[in-house]
């Protein structure tokens, strides 16, 4: 392999304890989104595909790391929002033994993927879909596998087990893994950028973006994680966390916040608007208490998708929740 090119990518990994490696996979930023490759005795499986668009990135960590294509036994993304699983169609064409694992209500979306693209384009626009994306891939239905809840898969001698997780989305399941005593979370257990990390703890914040958004169900996943005292949290967005117990306290209050929020614009006009700049507004305040250095302008900008995705997605739970 070319030496610059293992220096790019040595430079997108963060390789944890446990045989564990944070993946870039380069969506819209660094650092954004992860993929994890998770290793035994040269098998391995990957959880999140990212888009498109990562999979030049993820076949040289496999290459980088000596794991032939036909040792890939799984394919795990958390769910089916296409930073986490547009990519799937992609990296199963590449490897042969490889079954993707998903949600049950998710299976179908990744075997024909159209409904998802419309979906997203009407979120995204055609333009944006094509550059954050790329092309979406069937998947033979064969080589689709569904877990239900407490399903345990075997990675060559590594238990993984498999919890419905909802909250985010109702299609949403997260990965314990015992040897690393970690979740490996997708977005229910919020994102937590490096950039605004302090000294004190990281950041953390929901992702309420649409369709699915339900508090009450993502207070009850925020529960069962803690059941199994688990010492760290790996997350799509972004890296491993740890201080577990409390930062899910945290996450709990920002959605009871972001809930609030959205409560208080229910009958405002312009609405999605408002609650855009109070969800703004909010994240200020919070990360001023945690002595974030970046500046609220620079933070605006940073941040400015996951604000606008959030007001949506509250917008969405605003009209179909069933107390309306």
């Amino acid at each position: 392999m070319d030496f610059g090119l293992v220096g790019q990518i040595t430079r997108r990994l963060i390789e944890y304890p446990d045989q564990i490696t944070c993946i870039d996979t380069g969506y819209i930023r660094p650092q954004l989104a992860a993929c994890y490759l998770i290793e035994k005795d040269g098998v391995a499986g990957i959880v999140e595909t990212g888009t498109g668009n990562s999979l030049e990135t993820i076949l040289a960590v496999l290459k980088l790391k000596e794991i032939a294509l036909e040792n890939v036994h799984f394919v795990m993304p958390t769910h089916v929002h296409l930073d986490h699983a547009g990519g799937a169609g992609h990296l199963m064409q590449h490897l042969p033994n490889a079954q993707l694992v998903v949600h049950p209500r998710g299976a179908r979306h990744l075997v024909d993927p159209s409904k998802l693209w419309q979906g997203a384009l009407e979120v995204y626009g055609e333009q944006a879909m094509q550059r954050m994306y790329g092309e979406l891939i069937p998947i033979d239905e064969s080589r689709v596998v569904t877990v239900e809840d407490g399903d345990i898969l075997d990675l060559n001698g590594r238990p993984l087990l498999f919890l419905d997780t909802p909250g985010h989305a109702r299609h949403h399941y997260s990965i314990y893994d015992e040897k690393s005593k970690g979740f490996f979370t997708g977005d229910t257990f919020g994102m937590a950028y490096q950039e605004l990390s302090s000294s004190q703890l990281p950041f953390i914040m929901p992702t309420t973006s649409p369709v699915q958004f339900d508090p009450v169900a993502w207070y009850q996943t925020l529960k069962r994680y803690l059941e199994y005292k688990p010492e760290r949290m790996f997350l799509t967005h972004y890296g491993m966390v740890e201080n577990v117990a409390i930062l899910a306290s945290e996450l709990h209050r920002r959605i009871e916040e972001y809930v609030e929020i959205a409560e208080d614009c229910l009958n405002s006009k312009n609405r999605v608007q408002l609650m855009t700049t109070r969800i703004a507004e909010h994240t200020y305040a919070e990360l001023r208490n945690l002595n974030c250095l970046m500046p609220a302008p620079a933070i605006k900008g940073f941040l400015k998708m996951d604000f606008d995705i959030n007001a949506q997605g509250l917008d969405v739970w605003l009209n179909t929740r069933k107390d309306r």
